[in-house]
């Protein structure tokens, strides 16, 4: 389909739709309405920013009648407190000329308070599964009335674990449903999961996932260790001309707080971070900001940046080489959308040139290298995990197997050599009667008389 107007829908999407200057679906929107609205289950692969939830949103909002029924027809699942918050935000642009009634349900908030929204009925529950599960389970929400179940950033969701809550949840749903999945990329668990729970699913895939991106200029730098990359890192982002929005990506929650304190000490409340530790009011405000511009440098981890809606980046800098090569190219997505000109830096150790060499096998290119700026310090300084293990003869850190210590390390003495044989009354009675006596035996004496 080459435009919206091919598409059967009513007026008051059509009216939502030139609200929000849409012209031409995308190739993903395109392809996953006619499956959706056929009533089909369908798995998409397709990477963020390519028009997801418009696409799963627009034929659902389409079948979705009014109704004054208290419990939910639609329920989307997703990973994070932001998408559910990004998501509600969405469909209710969609649904602007529609009466639907949206609510968004997360954890970290108030558990009373989303019960009261509940019970107020609600027809579409964007939810991520924990607290969602939390709600079913104190049957402040029924899941029986559900007739469309949308499961976004699958992939995300199952690493982060709530493989149990899905599995869980899909027990509470009537088994007749249409199930609609997108994910990323298609790993062995996404695959488990359609097998399981999905009735031939028909696929819908967009661009494959190891394919750079043409406007997107990448480059990277072979470097030591993790403080000689925050020199790296600094020395870049001075310049504020060429680094005008910076999307910093690192491996975990620990180093993207020593990351963020580094850099708030050279520039200030030019940086922001986020991830799953910090509060929610905080999450949101790093964000918002951040697309305000009020700040040029974002630092956060995969989970976190995956989905959320962030325009005009000049960079991504991978301050970690990612284990698996799919998310390189999550990452690198973040720059260079809607056609404008975008870099990604790759910042790698020698520990991580196997998985560097990985992604330029999916990706079938080779990252051009850059040779390292001489004004850059070179830091001494290591983390715990970068120090050499030095294993002492007579001191070792680790033991193998076979040097491990036995039950004592010396003979022991006469008087411990001895053995607790029981009181003397019970040798004694054993030696005489060659058997112990048992209490309760009131057969005993008769036995003996009889001998």
């Amino acid at each position: 389909m080459d435009s919206f107007t091919e598409f059967n829908i009513s007026k008051q999407l059509n009216y939502a739709i030139e609200d929000l200057g849409f012209e031409m679906p995308t190739p993903v929107q395109s392809q996953a309405f006619p499956v959706i609205m056929s009533g089909k289950d369908m798995v998409g692969i397709a990477q963020t920013g390519t028009g997801k939830t418009f696409a799963y949103m627009l034929p659902i909002l389409q079948g979705l009648k009014y109704s004054k029924e208290r419990d939910p027809r639609v329920l989307v699942m997703v990973p994070t407190r932001e998408l559910v918050m990004q998501v509600v935000e969405e469909i209710e642009k969609f649904s602007k000329y529609l009466n639907h009634r949206i609510v968004g349900i997360y954890g970290g908030v108030n558990m009373n308070a989303q019960k009261q929204l509940l019970a107020q009925g609600t027809d579409i529950i964007v939810a991520t599964p924990g607290r969602l599960y939390d709600l079913a389970i104190d049957r402040a929400l029924h899941l029986k009335s559900i007739r469309k179940l949308v499961i976004d950033e699958v992939d995300v969701m199952l690493d982060l674990g709530f493989r149990f809550q899905l599995t869980n949840i899909f027990e509470l749903l009537p088994e007749r449903r249409q199930n609609i999945m997108f994910s990323a990329t298609m790993t062995e668990d996404v695959n488990t999961l359609i097998h399981d729970f999905f009735i031939a699913p028909t696929t819908v895939s967009i661009a494959v996932s190891g394919t750079p991106l043409d406007n997107i200029s990448q480059q990277c730098y072979k470097v030591p260790n993790f403080y000689t990359k925050v020199n790296l890192l600094l020395h870049l982002l001075k310049k504020v001309e060429t680094y005008k929005k910076v999307l910093v990506f690192v491996p975990n929650k620990k180093s993207a707080d020593l990351i963020f304190d580094l850099l708030s000490e050279r520039f200030g409340h030019d940086v922001a971070v986020i991830h799953s530790n910090k509060t929610q009011n905080y999450r949101i405000r790093s964000v918002s900001d951040f697309n305000a511009e009020k700040t040029r440098i974002l630092v956060t981890t995969d989970v976190m940046a995956r989905g959320l809606d962030l325009d005009k980046i000049s960079h991504v800098i991978n301050f970690d080489t990612p284990t698996f090569p799919e998310n390189y190219m999550h990452r690198i997505g973040r720059t260079g959308r809607a056609e404008q000109e975008g870099s990604s830096l790759l910042f790698y150790t020698e520990k991580e040139q196997e998985a560097k060499e990985a992604i330029e096998t999916l990706m079938d290119i080779e990252i051009p290298l850059t040779s390292f700026p001489e004004e850059v310090e070179i830091s001494k300084k290591l983390t715990y995990e970068e120090q050499p293990r030095i294993l002492e003869h007579n001191n070792p850190h680790k033991t193998n197997k076979d040097d491990a210590p036995g039950p004592s390390f010396h003979e022991k003495k006469e008087k411990n050599k001895k053995v607790n044989l029981g009181g003397s009354y019970k040798r004694t009675i054993k030696k005489k009667y060659k058997k112990p006596k048992t209490k309760g035996d009131k057969n005993y004496n008769k036995r003996n008389k009889k001998k």
